[in-house]
């Protein structure tokens, strides 16, 4: 269980992956077998409103043969009659057959989210870190929404244009095969555009939807931070970055549109290529007698027909290709090795409810060996680390900023994979256990913690759905939460979150801490988990943390070095290695670094005020 993100370091982010077009189109064929009546249906009405179309060019064809014939006005008005009709005919089926194939569309579009979503929620900690919530939330919101625009206005129409251009073609070689022949001299110039198009397009599309992933993550940091931000008066850089990322993203745009334009000027070129081709077919083939003059009437009409349907095929490829792109990154997501644990079991379920609280924690040694760990190619972060924590005991780690400690707890928790080691779990390595074995045995709470948007008692069930008020109850009072719950008019059932009461900084990691109490977990790891708490609030979150991690093995990544005070042992990173390890007695007896570093922050006297960053560069943190 992961309360909040971590904040292991900075490390490269690393995209979740995009579907082939052949993983892609194999997601869409299986979901239309999974409706086959309604795909089956969708696509009966439209080739039946695209074959009722070319009615009307052999209604007129016919017309013109009976007019030089000398027909009378009766039979001139049953055509007329059959062309108005054929027209509604049409119409209907068209509209019938966009609001099936909409309706198909949206569900497999709506399962394929929910996919989307289940696979996102399931995703390991560790890969979910390194792509970033931007990329999430851009495959989420934007590539749905560019794929739900496109099922529901350009998809329909383009299947329709499609079969038009298509039963057209057949209708042109029925007339006459020299007639046909004529209207494929445009094919190549028609292929020639598309190709020139293709080429240029689709890694533009690629780049584009990348580029608005990247935006969204810029946003969603900064907003996400925004405090922290401010803080810094890092404000300007922030702008600027987004500013930058959006700047590539309108550029791509410009550059496709340019593009787009240049191809409509080839289209038309086709156009013109091909009804000369057909009309002067036509002439010659009426001159010799091979064919009527309504049969060449309705071949020009025909192909005169397909400038609409070629036209919206081709230029709708813009819709398309970025809905394809778009499609292909939401598969990719579903493709994703599922995290079931390795006995087929799934997902584990959260918290043991009956015992939520206080509870009869289970605790379990934790082994981490790293020989050596880095993001990528970046410098290295951790070397020749062994820690050993015993069943129950509780560790604290301490170090300069960049020292390591988050990077070293984010491994122990498995939300990071070390580079060259591994981590065990009462002697198992995490990777035999399973994501969700590991959800459930070990608790990840850090400094930046969410609350959810509903009543408390939801928000805190998140962790023990089965768990009764009582329970949560005792939770919360366990944690000392009790004033502050008493003051909410409705208890348990206040809204919290968006829309509703907003908790401090403190509030939520206490929020936090009565979820790991309900949750129940093995081992808890704190990272820096009571670091947003002021002054006057820090010693009520220590004894909090305390309170919550009774009895359990922890792991914690002091800010404070009351917190390293009060564990059973203390470990001191510097510069990624282990140079001391002690109880707080022994290491102060040691004269070492954390000896210096107590006496620095425990020297009595008036101290000016800090800000939050050089309080953490005097005391414990990253």
């Amino acid at each position: 269980m992961t309360d909040g993100p971590t904040t292991a370091g900075v490390r490269p982010r690393q995209l979740l992956p995009t579907a082939t077009a052949r993983q892609t189109w194999a997601a869409l064929r299986a979901e239309f077998a999974r409706l086959p009546g309604l795909s089956a249906g969708a696509g009966t009405l439209l080739v039946a409103a695209a074959g009722t179309g070319l009615v009307a060019p052999w209604v007129l064809g016919r017309l013109v043969d009976d007019v030089i014939a000398g027909s009378g006005t009766s039979r001139i008005v049953a055509w007329a009659g059959v062309i108005a009709g054929a027209a509604v005919l049409a119409g209907l089926l068209t509209a019938v057959g966009a609001t099936v194939s909409a309706r198909l569309g949206e569900t497999v579009l709506a399962r394929l989210r929910e996919r989307v979503l289940d696979r996102a929620l399931h995703l390991p900690s560790a890969t979910l870190e390194r792509a970033g919530t931007g990329d999430l939330v851009a495959r989420a919101g934007d590539d749905v929404a560019v794929v739900t625009n496109v099922i529901t206005t350009s998809g329909p129409a383009f299947l329709g244009a499609l079969l038009s251009i298509v039963l057209t073609a057949v209708g042109l070689f029925a007339l006459d095969w020299r007639l046909g022949l004529a209207g494929l001299a445009a094919a190549p110039a028609y292929a020639l555009a598309l190709r020139w198009y293709l080429r240029r397009s689709v890694p533009y599309y690629a780049r584009q939807r990348v580029a608005t992933g990247e935006r969204a993550q810029a946003m969603a940091g900064a907003l996400r931070g925004a405090a922290t931000v401010r803080a810094y008066r890092l404000e300007d850089a922030h702008v600027a970055q987004i500013a930058d990322r959006s700047a590539l993203a309108r550029d791509l745009s410009l550059e496709i549109f340019n593009l787009h334009t240049r191809f409509g000027l080839r289209v038309n070129r086709s156009e013109f290529v091909g009804l000369a081709a057909v009309l002067l077919a036509g002439f010659l083939l009426v001159r010799d007698g091979l064919v009527t003059v309504g049969a060449a009437t309705t071949a020009a009409l025909y192909f005169h027909r397909l400038f609409n349907p070629i036209g919206l095929l081709l230029f709708q490829s813009d819709p398309i290709m970025r809905a394809g792109a778009s499609l292909a990154r939401l598969v990719g997501v579903t493709s994703l090795p599922d995290s079931a644990s390795p006995d087929g079991s799934g997902p584990a379920r959260q918290g043991r409810p009956g015992t939520a609280a206080p509870g009869e924690p289970e605790p379990a040694g934790l082994e981490v060996v790293v020989a050596r760990h880095r993001y990528d190619d970046g410098p290295v972060v951790l070397e020749d680390v062994t820690l050993h924590v015993a069943p129950g005991e509780r560790v604290a780690l301490v170090g300069a900023s960049g020292a390591g400690k988050s990077t070293l707890a984010g491994i122990a928790a498995g939300t990071i994979a070390p580079a060259d080691g591994a981590v065990r779990l009462r002697g198992v390595p995490l990777a035999q256990l399973g994501e969700h074995r590991v959800r459930r045995e070990i608790a990840l709470v850090s400094q930046e913690v969410h609350v959810f948007a509903g009543t408390l008692g939801d928000d805190l069930r998140l962790a023990a759905p089965a768990a009764t008020d009582a329970e949560l109850t005792a939770a919360l009072d366990l944690v000392g939460v009790t004033d502050w719950l008493r003051a909410l008019p409705d208890g348990l059932d206040t809204s919290v979150g968006e829309g509703g009461r907003q908790l401090t900084a403190a509030q939520a990691q206490q929020l936090a801490l009565a979820r790991l109490v309900l949750a129940d977990p093995a081992v808890a790891i704190l990272d820096e988990a009571t670091a947003e708490a002021g002054s006057a609030g820090a010693r009520d979150l220590d004894r909090a943390a305390v309170a919550a991690t009774e009895g359990r093995t922890t792991l914690i990544v002091a800010h404070r070095l009351s917190q390293a005070a009060t564990a059973d042992r203390i470990v001191v990173l510097e510069h990624g290695r282990v140079v001391e390890q002690g109880t707080h007695d022994q290491l102060l007896a040691a004269g070492g670094g954390y000896s210096r570093l107590w006496r620095s922050w425990s020297r009595p006297g008036p101290v000016a005020p800090k800000s939050r960053a050089g309080e953490e560069s005097a005391t414990a943190s990253r």
